[in-house]
């Protein structure tokens, strides 16, 4: 026979858990809803805008990123430049999005062009 007393810390670990991982989702919306926030807030270039208009406007990128896609015509290729505080996303020769940079730099990829 089973006592309960026996089961007591695995449930009070799986509640500690459950707890800290409501908190994490918790944290990582409030931070989601910061950064768009931030976004709209920031001149950053609009969706439309050619390359040479983002330049113009922006300057030169840190960094133009390795292409993605175009594997498919599902899969459009999507070009990416690397500013001091966002990315933007070309699709073709204009913009479909930007995008603050994380403060961690996760945007960053290693696999990079200059």
């Amino acid at each position: 026979m089973f006592k309960h007393h026996t089961y007591l810390p695995l449930l009070a670990a799986l509640a500690i858990g459950s707890g800290l991982a409501v908190t994490q989702t918790a944290f990582a919306q409030q931070t989601l809803t910061q950064r768009v926030q931030d976004e709209k807030s920031m001149n950053l270039p609009a969706r439309g805008m050619s390359m040479a208009q983002v330049e113009k406007a922006y300057g030169a990128p840190l960094r133009k990123l390795s292409p993605r896609g175009g594997d498919a015509p599902k899969h459009p290729t999507i070009n990416r430049w690397e500013y001091a505080n966002f990315i933007v996303y070309f699709q073709g020769s204009h913009v479909i999005h930007s995008v603050l940079n994380t403060p961690a730099g996760n945007n960053r990829n290693p696999g990079s062009v200059n």
